[in-house]
């Protein structure tokens, strides 16, 4: 259970047009909620009421929860990493047909992936014994990952669609790319999981920074680095993050309640990024295997592996982890190493197992609690809310 005060809340995980760009993307803001946080510069910027950002999540982000999101005043984020172009107008339109509100679409910004034959035949090689298991020729064909980095036709996307807000994983486009998305008024977000990173996102033109610590689930962010050993905690990292750039930073990785929503403050985020704690709402697209293996999880039950795409990110240990991993040298390059793992993830998850698919989460899953998105918003905010007064009670009369 999670607390709000000194009172305790139950923790259930089974419960169930465009704006104006000028200084910030909305004029459709509540003040009186604005003013009751410590820091509205993130508010501001992106115009929400709430400093609670929805990761984007590809493959489990849908508009209906998106809509959740924004109708209790966050950020709601589309990503575009897995979608078509046409999949990704059907989103945004959900989106816009239902609540004029500020949207964030996301993209990867990964370098194409050079084929190597021999790295991957080895791979498959590696996996042959679990295809015979499951009843598959281990010299069936494989569909690649579609999977495409940011260039001139997602870009093409944004300027159709002018999203109020576009951010980045794995880096930034190029210089040209980037300043088209910049001239469609959006405001730019990248992720760093070091301040390194964070202050190449800040001189390259990013309006804020999403500092992603370790504990945050699915891939990390990391471009300037390869190394997992050294990537650092969200306590450690947002305060470091913070007191080196000068635009608003947002905090990622271990935030499921208010509590966390509260720390990030004090440690000088002006806003929030939450991922895992909103797979658990109804309206993600998540299949029975993986939601049945979050319902389960703790705390010590996810890590850091490479093997379902060949870049680090954080999922629940299962069989392929623990064989495969957790982290393989001999994996093939990002995204072509989704291909090979993908026969057995079908099959397996049609025996209702999860052994060989990307069960993603974050560390702090097992504070979640399955609300509908636009409750679970709501409850966030009260509930940081409710820490802040407890713990700074005349900041916070003073606010209201």
């Amino acid at each position: 259970m999670s607390m709000v005060g000194n009172m305790p809340v139950t923790r259930n995980r089974m419960a169930r047009p465009d704006a104006a760009r000028s200084g910030s993307v909305s004029g459709h803001r509540d003040e009186r909620v604005v003013k009751r946080w410590p820091s509205d510069r993130a508010l501001k910027l992106l115009g929400i009421d709430l400093p609670i950002i929805q990761a984007p999540m590809a493959g489990a982000t849908t508009s209906a929860l998106a809509i959740g999101v924004a109708a209790a005043g966050g950020l709601a984020s589309i990503a575009g990493a897995l979608l078509g172009p046409n999949e990704v107008r059907a989103e945004i339109g959900a989106i816009r047909a239902k609540i004029s509100k500020p949207v964030n679409l996301n993209f990867f910004c990964h370098a194409d992936a050079t084929s190597d034959p021999a790295r991957e035949t080895a791979w498959r090689e590696r996996l042959k014994s679990y295809y015979v298991e499951l009843g598959l020729d281990p010299q069936m064909p494989t569909t690649a990952a579609s999977i495409a980095p940011f260039g001139n036709a997602q870009c093409d996307l944004v300027a159709e669609l002018m999203p109020e807000v576009v951010s980045f994983h794995f880096g930034l486009p190029s210089a040209d790319l980037l300043s088209r998305v910049k001239a469609t008024g959006a405001k730019v977000l990248g992720t760093a999981t070091s301040v390194k990173e964070a202050l190449w996102l800040q001189q390259r033109g990013c309006d804020a920074i999403i500092a992603q610590g370790w504990e945050a689930g699915g891939h990390r962010g990391m471009f300037l680095c390869n190394g997992i050993d050294t990537q650092v905690g969200t306590m450690a990292l947002v305060p470091q993050v913070a007191n080196a750039v000068h635009v608003p930073v947002i905090a990622a990785g271990g935030i499921a309640d208010g509590r966390g929503l509260a720390a990030a403050f004090a440690l000088g985020a002006s806003a929030v990024q939450i991922g895992t704690a909103y797979l658990f709402c109804p309206e993600a697209n998540l299949d029975p295997v993986h939601r049945r293996a979050l319902l389960a999880v703790q705390d010590d039950q996810t890590i850091v592996t490479n093997v379902f795409s060949g870049r680090p990110a954080r999922a629940i240990q299962n069989r392929a982890v623990r064989e495969l991993g957790p982290m393989a040298d001999d994996v093939p390059a990002f995204p072509l190493a989704v291909a090979a793992l993908q026969p057995l993830s079908v099959k397996s998850k049609n025996r209702g197992s999860g052994d060989f698919t990307p069960l993603w989460s974050g560390q702090a899953a097992p504070l979640a609690r399955g609300l509908r998105a636009k409750e679970l918003t709501r409850v966030l905010a009260v509930e940081a809310l409710a820490t802040l007064m407890r713990l700074c009670p005349a900041d916070a009369h003073a606010r209201q």
